[in-house]
């Protein structure tokens, strides 16, 4: 029976005299070794003429300029990352303003919660909560306590105990340290607690939330 065809699985190895690239990425030592093959098999009788050669030696000088800027660019952007992080990590015990003053009210909502940041310790003071407009609808007195992040509960009443309408509302607050200084806070201001890195994001921990830092507008340090 004649024989059409013949199938051989066996795999041939790489010849040593061969520059075998299996990613086919020509670096700057295959190049150079392709160069010293090239020299090696040439005729003789008909060498690689002067420029052809220039043009190979300035390829090689070229590539192995290209690797080592990609290098150094490489280098520079990890240290620029390393960097940036201790930047923000410096931040910690600073304030950081969102610029959020505003609480968002909805018809289905039966209450609110949010925190306000004291810097000083409280004598004596209140919270305001005005509509768009800047008239007072709510307020809270504020009895002594010590410095810090206290949290509030609106039952969304207004000071005559009506439901607020759905809208948006500014939180503030004023109160008097112990040494009769006055001072004012409000919603969106807190105090960077902590810092924390997320699929290549920094998160600044403000009051009970972890807040990204492209989400804040300002820091600064407090000044009681």
């Amino acid at each position: 029976m004649p024989i059409n065809s013949v199938n051989q699985n066996t795999k041939t190895a790489p010849s040593p005299d061969k520059v075998f690239n299996p990613k086919s990425q020509l670096d700057k030592d295959a190049f150079l070794k392709l160069f010293i093959k090239q020299l090696e098999m040439q005729d003789p009788t008909d060498p690689m003429d002067t420029d052809k050669m220039l043009e190979q030696t300035a390829s090689l000088t070229t590539l192995e300029m290209n690797q080592n800027m990609q290098s150094t660019l490489e280098k520079l952007a990890s240290q620029l990352s390393q960097s940036q992080e201790l930047n923000t990590i410096s931040a910690i015990g600073k304030m950081a303003d969102t610029g959020e003053r505003y609480l968002n009210v909805t018809d289905e909502d039966k209450s609110k919660s949010f925190e306000l940041y004291f810097g000083n310790d409280i004598s004596s003071g209140k919270v305001i909560i005005k509509n768009k407009k800047g008239d007072i609808v709510r307020e809270f007195p504020l009895q002594a306590h010590t410095k810090g992040i206290l949290s509030f509960d609106w039952d969304l009443t207004d000071n005559n105990g009506k439901r607020v309408p759905s809208d948006t509302y500014e939180i503030t607050a004023k109160f008097t340290s112990p040494d009769n200084t006055e001072h004012q806070t409000a919603l969106g201001a807190y105090p960077i607690e902590s810092v924390r890195f997320e699929d290549g994001s920094a998160y600044a921990k403000l009051g009970n939330n972890y807040v990204p830092f492209s989400k804040i507008k300002e820091i600064y340090e407090w000044q009681g």
